[in-house]
């Protein structure tokens, strides 16, 4: 019988060093780095594309920045600028649109992939640490066939959902939520509870096939 789904079986390591604490934040580490790329978004339509100086040198960014994709053997860490918006250690990438206000709500496509994540992450998070293993990111992954909402030290199953071709995520600030919607049937699949403590930027990682964003889209009528 195959042992249960842990939040470390959850979280691929990939990168220069796989013995680091999956949990543990360095102290200080994100307030010492200083996030001004991203940028802010005014109203409740949150256009962005990916931003190539938060990608993990395993990243592709292709069709003008709006999608990624994974390499197994990716670009050679020493031909990667290094900086500190960089993710060294994990196979992520963040928009470059923040917000710090409103709902916003965006899609992604997704493509040959078996697992990925994708949600929201505070624009300075730590780089040392994967999206939803922190309390400054939350999203949604699929592994194994499964769904999961992840936050901090926190991980729970999301039922009926499948594995859809394209999903959406709404963002709503004020409310602290961050929901997964059937980008088909424009219903909420499932909510997180967020505490956000500064501004956000859509989250993306990635381990196979490839994922396309669509931003700048009105929230569906409906939504909650």
């Amino acid at each position: 019988m195959a042992s249960p789904l842990t939040m470390a079986s959850c979280c691929r390591l990939v990168g220069r060093t796989a013995d680091r604490a999956l949990l543990v934040r360095r102290p200080g580490a994100a307030a010492s780095l200083r996030r001004g790329y991203v940028r802010p978004t005014a109203g409740n339509k949150l256009q962005f594309k990916l931003d190539e100086r938060t990608a993990h040198s395993s990243l592709d960014l292709f069709k003008r920045d709006t999608g990624v994709i994974y390499r197994m053997l990716g670009i050679d860490p020493s031909q990667v600028q290094d900086n500190p918006e960089r993710f060294h250690d994990w196979a992520v990438v963040l928009g470059d649109g923040c917000v710090s206000s409103g709902r916003h709500y965006w899609e992604v496509t997704v493509r040959k992939s078996q697992e990925f994540r994708v949600g929201v992450a505070e624009a300075a998070m730590s780089r040392d640490e994967c999206v939803g293993t922190n309390s400054a990111s939350w999203v949604y992954a699929y592994v194994q066939r499964k769904w999961f909402a992840m936050t901090a030290k926190k991980m729970a199953p999301v039922s009926l959902v499948g594995k859809p071709d394209r999903v959406g995520l709404l963002l709503d600030y004020e409310a602290g939520r961050v929901h997964l919607v059937d980008a088909q049937k424009a219903q909420v699949i499932h909510s997180m509870r967020a505490q956000f403590h500064g501004s956000v930027c859509p989250a993306f990682a990635l381990w196979d096939g490839e994922l396309l964003t669509h931003s700048g889209l009105e929230v569906p009528e409906g939504l909650v």
